[in-house]
């Protein structure tokens, strides 16, 4: 449930703001196929950004982490 007059973060906003490479090499590939997936392994276990970049960007751009009771 979103806080009134918020919407939840879309996935891989970050990702597309910050002109990340793998992100851009994602958007050349064809969703759910095995260079798709190969490419997309990498934003799992190799980041090339921090969670700190992440969540400072978070902030920057006026998105509240909430967590439920």
């Amino acid at each position: 449930m979103n806080p009134e007059g918020y919407r939840p973060y879309q996935r891989r906003t970050y990702c597309k703001d910050v002109a990340c490479p793998v992100q851009i090499e994602l958007e050349r590939t064809t969703e759910g196929s095995e260079p798709y997936e190969r490419i997309r392994r990498i934003c799992r276990t190799e980041c090339k950004h921090t969670t700190w970049e992440f969540h400072r960007w978070l902030t920057v751009n006026g998105y509240l982490i909430v967590k439920p009771d």
